[in-house]
């Protein structure tokens, strides 16, 4: 019994040891249990990172592909794979032909959302607000997200948080900047990328006006294109409006904005059973607006952005009407001055009030071929439009090193096994 006793001095010395071999073997199982889970891991996001799509371009309607063209073309020319996504299911993107961009139609409302909600890609290009407001949801697997504007103007007419939660804005005049860095400080937003990149549909539609010729016309051709919703001209004059229009015998041509024939469908459809077409009155619902803008003599509308394509591409005359826009649905609530969309085409045009709409004819006699409005009209072009006739190349350079820089972020797979082997043995 005494070879078994142990004094305390070395009992304490071997009890040391026993937790000391304990200690390692702990340590190495630990050690290899974090090799094998950072294998399995590391595996999973080489494999995630191979299935990562480098450029994604989403657009929820057809009639945007006229800003995203020019950059498909200048992105294919670079050679940087792109998938176009669109919930249109005749959009023209699906009969464009690409090298390195293929298109599909990923659905329509919530099935669409739903695949853009779990998407996996690099860089997501969009003309659509609201992200991370309403349906459409930020993907944990998408490394940046990168709003265009679809026309010249405020960055505030959109609905309200329209673009707080994007990464980078492509704008196209120093006045958007100021008012994304208000919106920004006002709801203590940290500071997106903003790239002075220009309008490519616009570049796109004044190479196209340099090469149409003229159409001449025996009298006038008016162009009616105002906005949707409650306070468009439609809504708010409709049919005294157009009643008033066709009695001046000339070419009447009513081009709704696209939405108006959902959200305003009932006015839409009223009018037109009021005034069918005929051989002095047309309701265009072209895709593309260059035909129409193009052909006409003058335009009338309200607040809506095709304003400027007309008097900035085609330097022709406007005729708008303030019909009580309120910006209480919009970012431009929180500024007291008025939008440049509503304040601008004061400056440019001329106004058409509910009391003047009888003398339509006359205003639209008095306004063609005057001239006097031409040096306002190229103040505010100079506002809003820069790079003319380059921004889609600025913005597929742009993508193409954005995309390169946020590849380089990628922490390599031997870094991440030794910082989570050094958490896990430190604790």
């Amino acid at each position: 019994m005494n070879r078994l006793y142990i004094d305390p001095g070395t009992g304490s010395m071997l009890f040391t040891v026993f937790i000391g071999i304990i200690s390692a073997a702990v340590y190495v199982a630990r050690a290899v249990i974090i090799k094998i889970k950072n294998s399995v891991g590391a595996g999973k996001k080489i494999q995630a990172d191979k299935n990562k799509i480098p450029i994604v371009i989403f657009s929820d309607h057809k009639r945007y592909f006229t800003t995203f063209k020019p950059i498909c073309d200048e992105l294919d020319k670079k050679g940087i794979r792109t998938v176009y996504m669109t919930m249109s299911p005749d959009d023209p993107a699906l009969e464009t032909k690409y090298e390195n961009i293929t298109a599909e139609f990923i659905g329509s409302g919530n099935d669409a959302f739903a695949r853009m909600n779990l998407l996996n890609a690099r860089i997501v290009l969009s003309t659509t607000p609201s992200i991370d407001v309403f349906q459409w949801k930020r993907s944990k697997d998408v490394d940046w997200y990168v709003h265009v504007l679809h026309s010249a103007g405020d960055v505030t007419m959109y609905r309200l948080y329209g673009i707080d939660y994007y990464d980078a804005l492509l704008l196209s005049g120093k006045f958007q900047e100021d008012e994304v860095r208000a919106l920004e400080k006002m709801r203590n937003l940290p500071a997106k990328e903003i790239v002075m990149a220009g309008i490519p549909y616009m570049d796109a539609m004044l190479e196209r006006a340099k090469t149409t010729e003229k159409k001449q016309h025996d009298v006038p051709t008016v162009l009616l294109a105002p906005t949707w919703g409650q306070y468009g001209l439609l809504s708010r004059y409709g049919e005294e409006l157009i009643r008033s229009l066709a009695d001046t015998g000339y070419n009447i041509v009513i081009r709704p904005h696209p939405q108006s024939f959902t959200a305003d469908k009932d006015i839409i459809d009223d009018l037109m059973g009021k005034f069918p077409e005929s051989d002095k009155l047309h309701w265009n619902r072209d895709n593309d607006n260059f035909e129409v803008l193009a052909d006409s003599d003058i335009m009338i509308s309200d607040f809506s952005a095709v304003n400027f394509d007309y008097a900035f591409v085609f330097g022709k005359p406007l005729i708008y009407s303030n019909t009580g826009f309120t910006k209480n649905l919009y970012d431009a609530w929180r500024f007291e001055e008025d939008p440049w969309n509503v304040s601008t085409p004061r400056r440019i045009g001329i106004e058409l009030t509910k009391e003047n709409i009888p003398n339509l004819k006359q205003i639209i006699d008095d306004s063609i071929g005057n001239t006097s409005l031409d040096e306002a009209r190229n103040e505010a072009k100079n506002e809003t439009w820069c790079n003319i006739g380059s921004s889609a190349g600025i913005i597929a350079d742009y993508l193409a090193d954005k995309y390169g820089e946020l590849s380089k972020q990628d922490i390599p797979e031997e870094t991440e096994e030794k910082t989570e082997a050094a958490a896990e043995v430190s604790k």
